[in-house]
Formats: structure tokens, sequence, C-alpha cells
């Protein structure tokens, strides 16, 4: 019921920046939670960033002062723009929301596809 289209991942060095980006569609009735998580080869998927409708926001020790992750409301798009990118933030990264699509009794999580991000010289 619900679809989440990622972009934005790619190859950059040391120090460089990505953005990406999550694209909501769907019959969706509602969005609370929009996040990210990562997952590198060999490792337990990890929660990266998250943000609630009303902008709340909560990050990774990792990654906190470095990421930041936003949202725009009336696109069902979430974002994460990324800074000072290290090796190890090197992974497959995920977007997911907490969504309730129209006519469902319940609100439940989807997960996008992935993007991959590798940082390398």
């Amino acid at each position: 019921q619900v679809q989440l289209v990622e972009s934005g991942g790619g190859l950059v060095q040391p120090g460089g920046s990505l953005r990406l980006s999550c694209v909501a569609s769907g019959s969706i009735f509602s969005i609370n939670v929009m996040g990210w998580y990562r997952q590198a080869p060999g490792k337990q998927r990890e929660l990266v960033a998250t943000i609630i409708s009303g902008g709340s926001t909560n990050y990774a020790y990792s990654v906190k002062g470095r990421f930041t992750i936003s949202r725009d409301n009336a696109k069902n798009t979430v974002y994460l723009q990324m800074n000072s990118l290290k090796p190890e933030d090197t992974a497959k990264y995920y977007c997911n929301v907490a969504a309730a699509a129209m006519g469902a009794p319940y609100e439940r999580y989807y997960w996008g596809q992935g993007t991959q991000v590798t940082v390398s010289s």
C-alpha cells in the first residue's frame, strides 16, 4: 500500500558529502516517523537517524554532528544530509517509515530497497 523510493547514494572520498532522498507514495493516510538505517556486509542493521512528524530528531552517536535528517511533509519525502563522510560510513542505507495506509486499521513500518554509500579514496 505504501512504497518507498530512495536515491542519492554513490561513491565519495573521505570528507565528502552526499544527500539521500526517500519519497513515499501510494494510498497513504498518514506518516508518523521517518528514518534511515544502514547495514554493512557482515554487520547488523543499525539506526542512523529518525524524525517524527512534529520535527523532533534523534541520531546515532557515530553520526551526530555530521549528518542531518529533515523532511518535507507536503512531498512525503525524507532526506539525510551526510557531511564529513568517513570510510566507516560505507554501508547500504535504507529508508524506513511508520505509516498508515488509507483504510487500514493501524500503522506499520515500510522499508525501501536501499541505496549504496561507499566512502573511499
